[in-house]
Protein backbone atom coordinates (compact mmCIF):
# COMPACT_ATOMS: atom_id res chain seq x y z
CA UNK A 1 0.00 0.00 0.00
CA UNK A 2 1.36 3.39 -0.97
CA UNK A 3 2.30 5.95 1.72
CA UNK A 4 -0.35 8.31 0.38
CA UNK A 5 -3.04 5.67 0.89
CA UNK A 6 -1.83 4.98 4.43
CA UNK A 7 -1.93 8.70 5.16
CA UNK A 8 -5.52 8.86 3.90
CA UNK A 9 -6.51 6.00 6.21
CA UNK A 10 -4.91 7.61 9.25
CA UNK A 11 -6.44 10.97 8.32
CA UNK A 12 -9.92 9.48 8.03
CA UNK A 13 -9.65 7.98 11.51
CA UNK A 14 -8.14 11.05 13.17
CA UNK A 15 -10.45 13.50 11.42
CA UNK A 16 -13.55 11.50 12.34
CA UNK A 17 -12.52 11.54 16.02
CA UNK A 18 -11.77 15.28 15.88
CA UNK A 19 -15.03 16.20 14.17
CA UNK A 20 -17.09 14.06 16.55
CA UNK A 21 -15.42 15.90 19.44
CA UNK A 22 -15.76 19.40 17.96
CA UNK A 23 -19.25 19.29 16.45
CA UNK A 24 -21.23 19.27 19.76
CA UNK A 25 -19.09 22.13 21.08
CA UNK A 26 -19.74 24.09 17.88
CA UNK A 27 -23.47 23.52 18.26
CA UNK A 28 -23.47 24.87 21.81
CA UNK A 29 -21.31 27.84 20.84
CA UNK A 30 -23.56 28.76 17.92
CA UNK A 31 -26.57 28.61 20.22
CA UNK A 32 -24.84 30.91 22.71
CA UNK A 33 -24.54 28.24 25.40
CA UNK A 34 -21.42 27.76 27.57
CA UNK A 35 -18.97 25.05 26.53
CA UNK A 36 -16.49 25.11 29.42
CA UNK A 37 -18.28 22.31 31.30
CA UNK A 38 -17.53 19.89 28.45
CA UNK A 39 -13.81 20.55 28.12
CA UNK A 40 -12.57 18.80 31.26
CA UNK A 41 -10.78 15.48 31.08
CA UNK A 42 -11.42 12.77 31.98
CA UNK A 43 -15.18 13.25 31.54
CA UNK A 44 -17.25 12.18 34.53
CA UNK A 45 -21.00 12.19 33.97
CA UNK A 46 -23.31 12.59 36.95
CA UNK A 47 -26.50 10.56 37.08
CA UNK A 48 -29.57 12.34 35.71
CA UNK A 49 -33.25 11.68 36.38
CA UNK A 50 -34.57 10.86 32.89
CA UNK A 51 -37.69 12.30 31.30
CA UNK A 52 -40.71 10.16 32.27
CA UNK A 53 -41.64 7.09 30.28
CA UNK A 54 -43.84 7.67 27.23
CA UNK A 55 -45.58 4.94 25.27
CA UNK A 56 -45.70 7.20 22.20
CA UNK A 57 -41.94 7.81 22.35
CA UNK A 58 -41.33 4.12 23.02
CA UNK A 59 -43.30 3.21 19.88
CA UNK A 60 -41.46 5.78 17.74
CA UNK A 61 -38.02 4.73 18.96
CA UNK A 62 -38.99 1.07 18.44
CA UNK A 63 -39.58 1.58 14.71
CA UNK A 64 -35.86 1.43 13.75
CA UNK A 65 -35.55 -1.72 15.86
CA UNK A 66 -38.39 -3.36 13.95
CA UNK A 67 -36.76 -2.29 10.68
CA UNK A 68 -33.46 -3.86 11.76
CA UNK A 69 -35.21 -7.10 12.75
CA UNK A 70 -36.94 -7.16 9.36
CA UNK A 71 -33.58 -6.68 7.65
CA UNK A 72 -32.07 -9.63 9.51
CA UNK A 73 -35.15 -11.76 8.79
CA UNK A 74 -34.91 -10.97 5.08
CA UNK A 75 -31.18 -11.72 5.04
CA UNK A 76 -31.71 -15.05 6.77
CA UNK A 77 -34.57 -15.95 4.44
CA UNK A 78 -32.36 -15.28 1.40
CA UNK A 79 -29.35 -17.09 2.80
CA UNK A 80 -28.26 -20.38 1.31
CA UNK A 81 -25.76 -21.79 3.78
CA UNK A 82 -23.34 -24.43 2.67
CA UNK A 83 -23.49 -27.85 4.27
CA UNK A 84 -21.98 -27.33 7.74
CA UNK A 85 -18.44 -28.58 7.76
CA UNK A 86 -17.10 -30.43 10.80
CA UNK A 87 -15.01 -28.43 13.19
CA UNK A 88 -11.57 -27.87 11.71
CA UNK A 89 -9.84 -28.25 15.07
CA UNK A 90 -10.43 -29.18 18.66
CA UNK A 91 -11.26 -26.44 21.12
CA UNK A 92 -7.72 -25.29 22.03
CA UNK A 93 -6.24 -25.38 25.51
CA UNK A 94 -5.84 -21.62 25.55
CA UNK A 95 -9.59 -21.32 24.94
CA UNK A 96 -10.22 -23.20 28.16
CA UNK A 97 -7.78 -20.81 29.83
CA UNK A 98 -9.90 -17.90 28.59
CA UNK A 99 -13.04 -19.55 29.97
CA UNK A 100 -11.32 -20.09 33.32
CA UNK A 101 -10.16 -16.46 33.47
CA UNK A 102 -13.66 -15.14 32.76
CA UNK A 103 -15.30 -17.55 35.20
CA UNK A 104 -12.87 -16.64 37.98
CA UNK A 105 -13.21 -12.92 37.29
CA UNK A 106 -17.00 -13.24 37.22
CA UNK A 107 -17.00 -14.86 40.62
CA UNK A 108 -14.67 -12.21 41.99
CA UNK A 109 -16.77 -9.39 40.50
CA UNK A 110 -20.04 -10.61 41.99
CA UNK A 111 -19.00 -12.13 45.31
CA UNK A 112 -18.48 -9.99 48.39
CA UNK A 113 -15.55 -11.09 50.53
CA UNK A 114 -14.04 -13.30 47.81
CA UNK A 115 -11.46 -10.63 46.99
CA UNK A 116 -10.90 -7.15 48.48
CA UNK A 117 -13.42 -4.54 47.38
CA UNK A 118 -10.71 -2.53 45.62
CA UNK A 119 -9.87 -5.61 43.53
CA UNK A 120 -13.52 -6.26 42.65
CA UNK A 121 -13.58 -2.90 40.89
CA UNK A 122 -10.69 -3.97 38.63
CA UNK A 123 -11.70 -7.45 37.48
CA UNK A 124 -13.94 -6.25 34.64
CA UNK A 125 -10.88 -6.10 32.39
CA UNK A 126 -10.04 -9.73 33.18
CA UNK A 127 -13.61 -10.74 32.37
CA UNK A 128 -13.25 -9.34 28.88
CA UNK A 129 -9.74 -10.60 28.28
CA UNK A 130 -10.99 -14.10 29.04
CA UNK A 131 -14.04 -13.55 26.85
CA UNK A 132 -11.89 -12.38 23.94
CA UNK A 133 -9.63 -15.43 24.19
CA UNK A 134 -12.64 -17.78 24.42
CA UNK A 135 -14.29 -16.20 21.35
CA UNK A 136 -11.09 -16.59 19.37
CA UNK A 137 -10.95 -20.21 20.47
CA UNK A 138 -14.50 -20.77 19.19
CA UNK A 139 -13.51 -19.24 15.85
CA UNK A 140 -10.36 -21.40 15.80
CA UNK A 141 -12.42 -24.51 16.48
CA UNK A 142 -14.65 -23.74 13.50
CA UNK A 143 -11.97 -22.88 10.95
CA UNK A 144 -8.54 -23.72 12.35
CA UNK A 145 -7.67 -20.01 12.42
CA UNK A 146 -8.67 -16.88 14.30
CA UNK A 147 -7.49 -13.28 14.70
CA UNK A 148 -5.58 -14.11 17.89
CA UNK A 149 -3.38 -16.67 16.14
CA UNK A 150 -3.44 -15.36 12.59
CA UNK A 151 -3.76 -11.57 12.79
CA UNK A 152 -2.13 -10.96 16.15
CA UNK A 153 -0.57 -7.56 15.43
CA UNK A 154 -3.88 -6.17 14.19
CA UNK A 155 -5.81 -7.53 17.18
CA UNK A 156 -3.28 -6.13 19.65
CA UNK A 157 -3.39 -2.73 17.93
CA UNK A 158 -7.09 -2.56 18.74
CA UNK A 159 -6.46 -2.29 22.50
CA UNK A 160 -5.02 1.26 22.57
CA UNK A 161 -7.32 2.29 19.73
CA UNK A 162 -10.29 0.97 21.70
CA UNK A 163 -9.37 3.06 24.74
CA UNK A 164 -9.36 6.27 22.67
CA UNK A 165 -12.53 5.16 20.86
CA UNK A 166 -14.52 4.64 24.05
CA UNK A 167 -13.22 7.78 25.72
CA UNK A 168 -14.82 9.64 22.80
CA UNK A 169 -18.17 8.11 23.74
CA UNK A 170 -17.61 9.03 27.40
CA UNK A 171 -17.11 12.60 26.19
CA UNK A 172 -20.27 12.52 24.04
CA UNK A 173 -22.25 11.06 26.93
CA UNK A 174 -21.77 14.35 28.78
CA UNK A 175 -24.27 15.91 26.37
CA UNK A 176 -27.03 13.32 26.83
CA UNK A 177 -26.10 11.83 30.23
CA UNK A 178 -27.51 8.40 29.40
CA UNK A 179 -25.20 6.52 31.78
CA UNK A 180 -23.12 7.16 34.88
CA UNK A 181 -20.73 5.11 36.99
CA UNK A 182 -20.87 4.03 40.61
CA UNK A 183 -18.08 2.45 42.63
CA UNK A 184 -15.49 3.12 39.94
CA UNK A 185 -13.15 4.76 42.45
CA UNK A 186 -10.32 7.01 41.48
CA UNK A 187 -8.93 9.39 44.10
CA UNK A 188 -7.77 11.73 41.37
CA UNK A 189 -8.49 12.35 37.70
CA UNK A 190 -5.31 10.51 36.79
CA UNK A 191 -6.26 7.51 38.93
CA UNK A 192 -9.75 7.44 37.43
CA UNK A 193 -8.30 7.70 33.91
CA UNK A 194 -6.06 4.67 34.47
CA UNK A 195 -8.79 2.61 36.11
CA UNK A 196 -11.24 3.37 33.29
CA UNK A 197 -8.83 3.04 30.37
CA UNK A 198 -8.08 -0.62 31.11
CA UNK A 199 -11.66 -1.89 30.56
CA UNK A 200 -12.23 0.64 27.76
CA UNK A 201 -9.30 -0.93 25.89
CA UNK A 202 -11.14 -4.26 25.60
CA UNK A 203 -14.19 -2.96 23.68
CA UNK A 204 -12.91 -3.21 20.09
CA UNK A 205 -10.99 -6.49 20.60
CA UNK A 206 -14.11 -8.07 22.12
CA UNK A 207 -16.36 -7.00 19.24
CA UNK A 208 -13.76 -8.03 16.63
CA UNK A 209 -13.32 -11.44 18.27
CA UNK A 210 -17.08 -12.02 18.43
CA UNK A 211 -17.38 -10.95 14.79
CA UNK A 212 -14.70 -13.48 13.84
CA UNK A 213 -16.70 -16.26 15.51
CA UNK A 214 -20.00 -15.24 13.91
CA UNK A 215 -18.35 -15.03 10.50
CA UNK A 216 -17.50 -18.72 10.73
CA UNK A 217 -21.06 -19.89 11.42
CA UNK A 218 -22.65 -21.27 8.21
CA UNK A 219 -25.90 -19.33 8.60
CA UNK A 220 -24.16 -16.07 9.39
CA UNK A 221 -21.69 -16.60 6.54
CA UNK A 222 -24.55 -16.92 4.04
CA UNK A 223 -26.47 -13.69 4.81
CA UNK A 224 -27.61 -12.05 1.62
CA UNK A 225 -29.61 -8.97 0.58
CA UNK A 226 -30.03 -7.03 -2.67
CA UNK A 227 -27.07 -4.91 -3.78
CA UNK A 228 -27.07 -1.22 -2.93
CA UNK A 229 -24.53 1.03 -4.59
CA UNK A 230 -22.87 3.86 -2.72
CA UNK A 231 -21.51 7.10 -4.09
CA UNK A 232 -19.57 10.18 -3.11
CA UNK A 233 -22.86 12.07 -2.92
CA UNK A 234 -24.22 9.67 -0.33
CA UNK A 235 -20.95 9.93 1.59
CA UNK A 236 -21.23 13.72 1.70
CA UNK A 237 -24.86 13.46 2.83
CA UNK A 238 -23.91 11.01 5.59
CA UNK A 239 -21.07 13.25 6.75
CA UNK A 240 -23.24 16.38 6.78
CA UNK A 241 -26.12 14.63 8.56
CA UNK A 242 -23.80 13.17 11.18
CA UNK A 243 -22.16 16.51 11.91
CA UNK A 244 -25.54 18.27 12.10
CA UNK A 245 -26.85 15.66 14.54
CA UNK A 246 -23.75 15.95 16.72
CA UNK A 247 -24.00 19.75 16.68
CA UNK A 248 -27.61 19.54 17.86
CA UNK A 249 -27.22 16.72 20.37
CA UNK A 250 -26.43 19.04 23.28
CA UNK A 251 -29.32 21.36 22.42
CA UNK A 252 -32.08 18.71 22.52
CA UNK A 253 -30.60 15.68 24.32
CA UNK A 254 -33.95 14.18 25.33
CA UNK A 255 -34.97 13.89 21.66
CA UNK A 256 -31.62 13.31 20.00
CA UNK A 257 -29.96 10.90 22.44
CA UNK A 258 -30.05 8.04 19.83
CA UNK A 259 -27.70 10.19 17.74
CA UNK A 260 -24.99 9.36 20.26
CA UNK A 261 -24.70 6.05 18.39
CA UNK A 262 -25.89 6.95 14.90
CA UNK A 263 -24.15 10.28 14.24
CA UNK A 264 -20.52 9.09 14.75
CA UNK A 265 -21.32 6.19 12.40
CA UNK A 266 -22.44 8.61 9.69
CA UNK A 267 -19.37 10.80 10.15
CA UNK A 268 -16.92 7.92 10.12
CA UNK A 269 -18.56 6.13 7.18
CA UNK A 270 -18.80 9.31 5.11
CA UNK A 271 -15.22 10.37 5.78
CA UNK A 272 -13.82 6.89 5.20
CA UNK A 273 -15.50 6.65 1.81
CA UNK A 274 -14.45 10.13 0.73
CA UNK A 275 -10.82 9.77 1.82
CA UNK A 276 -10.12 6.10 1.12
CA UNK A 277 -12.76 5.07 -1.42
CA UNK A 278 -13.60 1.82 0.36
CA UNK A 279 -15.12 0.84 3.71
CA UNK A 280 -16.88 -2.15 5.24
CA UNK A 281 -19.99 -0.81 3.46
CA UNK A 282 -18.38 -1.37 0.05
CA UNK A 283 -19.34 -5.09 -0.23
CA UNK A 284 -23.02 -4.04 -0.17
CA UNK A 285 -22.57 -2.89 -3.77
CA UNK A 286 -22.26 -6.56 -4.76
CA UNK A 287 -25.00 -7.76 -2.42
CA UNK A 288 -22.65 -8.88 0.37
CA UNK A 289 -24.12 -7.50 3.60
CA UNK A 290 -22.20 -9.84 5.89
CA UNK A 291 -19.62 -7.31 7.19
CA UNK A 292 -22.45 -5.00 8.29
CA UNK A 293 -24.94 -7.51 9.64
CA UNK A 294 -22.32 -9.66 11.37
CA UNK A 295 -20.53 -6.76 13.06
CA UNK A 296 -23.81 -5.24 14.30
CA UNK A 297 -24.85 -8.60 15.74
CA UNK A 298 -21.38 -9.06 17.27
CA UNK A 299 -21.80 -5.84 19.26
CA UNK A 300 -25.25 -6.95 20.40
CA UNK A 301 -23.80 -10.26 21.64
CA UNK A 302 -21.08 -8.34 23.48
CA UNK A 303 -23.75 -5.96 24.77
CA UNK A 304 -25.61 -8.83 26.41
CA UNK A 305 -22.49 -9.85 28.31
CA UNK A 306 -21.53 -6.23 29.12
CA UNK A 307 -24.91 -5.71 30.73
CA UNK A 308 -24.97 -9.12 32.41
CA UNK A 309 -21.54 -8.75 34.01
CA UNK A 310 -22.23 -5.15 34.95
CA UNK A 311 -25.40 -6.15 36.79
CA UNK A 312 -23.77 -7.61 39.91
CA UNK A 313 -20.39 -5.88 39.83
CA UNK A 314 -19.05 -3.58 42.53
CA UNK A 315 -17.99 -0.98 39.96
CA UNK A 316 -20.88 -0.55 37.57
CA UNK A 317 -22.87 1.86 35.44
CA UNK A 318 -26.51 2.92 35.63
CA UNK A 319 -28.74 4.20 32.83
CA UNK A 320 -30.94 7.28 32.57
CA UNK A 321 -32.59 7.14 29.15
CA UNK A 322 -35.44 9.59 28.52
CA UNK A 323 -38.93 8.33 27.63
CA UNK A 324 -37.95 4.63 27.37
CA UNK A 325 -36.57 3.86 30.84
CA UNK A 326 -38.66 0.71 31.35
CA UNK A 327 -38.50 -3.09 30.88
CA UNK A 328 -34.90 -3.50 32.06
CA UNK A 329 -32.81 -6.48 31.09
CA UNK A 330 -30.11 -6.22 33.77
CA UNK A 331 -29.38 -2.48 34.14
CA UNK A 332 -30.23 -1.61 30.53
CA UNK A 333 -33.81 -0.71 29.48
CA UNK A 334 -34.86 -3.15 26.79
CA UNK A 335 -35.02 -0.62 23.97
CA UNK A 336 -31.55 0.61 24.86
CA UNK A 337 -30.05 -2.56 23.39
CA UNK A 338 -30.86 -1.16 19.94
CA UNK A 339 -27.87 1.15 20.28
CA UNK A 340 -25.52 -1.82 20.04
CA UNK A 341 -26.45 -2.38 16.38
CA UNK A 342 -25.07 0.90 14.96
CA UNK A 343 -22.29 0.75 17.52
CA UNK A 344 -21.17 -2.58 16.07
CA UNK A 345 -20.92 -1.06 12.60
CA UNK A 346 -18.90 1.84 14.05
CA UNK A 347 -16.57 -0.73 15.58
CA UNK A 348 -16.29 -2.47 12.20
CA UNK A 349 -15.36 0.79 10.47
CA UNK A 350 -12.65 1.53 13.04
CA UNK A 351 -11.15 -1.98 13.09
CA UNK A 352 -11.22 -2.00 9.28
CA UNK A 353 -9.21 1.23 9.13
CA UNK A 354 -6.79 -0.25 11.68
CA UNK A 355 -6.37 -3.40 9.56
CA UNK A 356 -5.67 -1.36 6.44
CA UNK A 357 -2.99 0.57 8.31
CA UNK A 358 -1.40 -2.33 10.24
CA UNK A 359 -1.75 -5.14 7.70
CA UNK A 360 -2.23 -3.22 4.43
CA UNK A 361 -5.49 -5.11 3.90
CA UNK A 362 -9.16 -4.78 4.91
CA UNK A 363 -10.48 -6.32 8.10
CA UNK A 364 -12.97 -8.30 6.00
CA UNK A 365 -12.71 -11.24 5.49
CA UNK A 366 -11.56 -12.01 9.00
CA UNK A 367 -9.40 -14.98 7.96
CA UNK A 368 -6.43 -14.88 5.61
CA UNK A 369 -7.43 -18.27 4.28
CA UNK A 370 -11.05 -17.31 3.64
CA UNK A 371 -12.02 -16.77 -0.01
CA UNK A 372 -12.96 -13.29 -1.06
CA UNK A 373 -16.68 -12.48 -0.67
CA UNK A 374 -17.18 -12.14 -4.44
CA UNK A 375 -15.82 -15.64 -4.97
CA UNK A 376 -18.07 -16.99 -2.23
CA UNK A 377 -21.11 -15.36 -3.82
CA UNK A 378 -20.21 -16.91 -7.17
CA UNK A 379 -19.92 -20.31 -5.53
CA UNK A 380 -23.38 -19.96 -3.96
CA UNK A 381 -24.87 -18.84 -7.28
CA UNK A 382 -23.36 -21.86 -9.02
CA UNK A 383 -24.86 -24.17 -6.42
Amino acid sequence: MRPRALAALALALALAFALAWAAPLAGLALAGKPVADYLGFPPRTAQLVPAPFSWAAFAIFALPVLAALALYAAALARSKPAVPAPNAARFPWWGWLGVAISASAWGAAWTEGFVPVAWRALVFTLLWLGYMVAMNALAYQRAGSCPLTQRTAWLLSLFPLSAAFWWLFEYLNQYVRNWSYAGAGGDSDWDYFLRATLPFSTVLPAVASTWAWLARLPRMDALSLPAVCGSATLAWIALAAGLAALAAIGLAPDLLFPMLWVAPLLVLAGLSHLLTGETVFSPIARGDWRPILQSALAALVCGFFWELWNWGSAAKWHYSIPYVQRFPLFEMPLLGYAGYLPFGIECALVVDLAARIIERRPAWPLSRSAPEPAAQNQERTAR
